[in-house]
C-alpha cells in the first residue's frame, strides 16, 4: 500500500537524520535534504564546517557515504555538502548547541535566554524556544521563550518558520529541545508599510496677483497713516 511507502520513507528520513546528528556534530551540523533523482538518491547536507565531513582527499565522506548506503539501503546515495551562511539562523544547529549547553550544567533559563538573544541579535524576525522534561526537580515541566514575530499554524508557519529539535541527556532525565526561527526575508503576508505621501502645493496665477494687490493697497494704507500723524505734528 502507498501509505505504507510514505511510514517507511520517513523512518529512513529519521534515521538518516540522527546518524548524520552523531556523525558529524563537530562539523556544526544544521540539517539535511533529499530528493529522488534518475541517478539516485540527492542527499544534501548543511553544515557550519564543510571541510571536516569532506576530510582530507575526500576519504571522510567516502565513508559517510559507505555507512549510509549500508545501513539505508539506497541507491547510489550522492551526498552534497553545503555550508551554512549564517549558523545563528539555523533552528537545527541552533538547537543542537541548546542541547549542549544544558548538557554541560548550564541552567535551562540562562542558556535559552542566551540563545535566544544570539538568535535575534542575528537579525531574525522572531523566535520562540521550548524545552521541556525534568528541567528542576523530579517532575517534568515546560518552559517556554518568545520573542518577536512566530506563526504557529497554517501553510504561511511551514514556508516561513524554520524547525529544529534536539534532546539533552542529563542523569536526571532527557530534555527535549525545539527552536523555531523566522528568518530576516521572510515574506510575511500580514505585514504592511505606511508611505508618507507629499503633496505638492499649487499657486494659480490669480491667487499671486490677488496677494500682490492686497499687499500694495497695505502698504498705500500705512503710508496714509504716516502722512496723517505727520500733518498733526505740525
Amino acid at each position: 500500500m502507498i501509505e505504507k511507502l510514505f511510514v517507511e520513507e520517513g523512518i529512513k528520513k529519521v534515521r538518516m537524520d540522527e546518524y548524520f546528528q552523531k556523525e558529524l556534530e563537530r562539523a556544526g551540523y544544521g540539517g539535511m535534504d533529499i530528493k529522488r533523482t534518475p541517478m539516485g538518491t540527492q542527499i544534501t547536507v548543511h553544515v557550519e564546517k564543510p571541510g571536516m565531513i569532506i576530510g582530507k582527499n575526500g576519504k571522510r565522506i567516502k565513508k559517510v557515504t559507505d555507512e549510509i548506503t549500508k545501513k539505508q539501503e539506497l541507491d547510489n546515495p550522492q551526498i552534497d555538502v553545503q555550508p551554512i551562511a549564517a549558523p545563528e539562523l539555523s533552528a537545527q544547529l541552533m538547537s543542537n548547541r541548546l542541547a549542549k549547553l544544558i548538557e554541560r550544567g548550564w541552567h535551562f533559563r540562562r542558556a535559552g535566554r542566551s540563545t535566544l538573544q544570539r538568535i535575534m541579535g542575528a537579525g531574525a524576525l522572531g523566535c520562540e524556544i521550548t524545552m521541556s522534561g525534568k528541567l528542576r526537580g523530579p517532575r517534568g515541566r515546560v518552559e517556554k521563550m518568545v520573542e518577536g514575530y512566530i506563526k504557529h499554524c497554517g501553510s504561511v508557519a511551514e514556508e516561513i518558520v524554520d524547525k529544529g529539535y534536539s534532546i539533552a541527556q542529563k542523569k536526571t532525565g532527557v530534555i527535549g529541545v525545539m527552536v523555531w526561527i523566522v528568518a530576516p526575508d521572510a515574506n510575511i503576508p500580514d505585514s504592511f508599510r505606511m508611505n508618507v505621501v507629499k503633496e505638492d502645493v499649487v499657486v494659480n496665477e490669480e491667487g499671486v496677483e490677488k496677494a500682490k494687490v492686497e499687499e500694495i493697497k497695505a502698504e498705500e494704507a500705512e503710508l496714509k497713516v504716516e502722512g496723517a500723524e505727520e500733518k498733526e505734528e505740525e
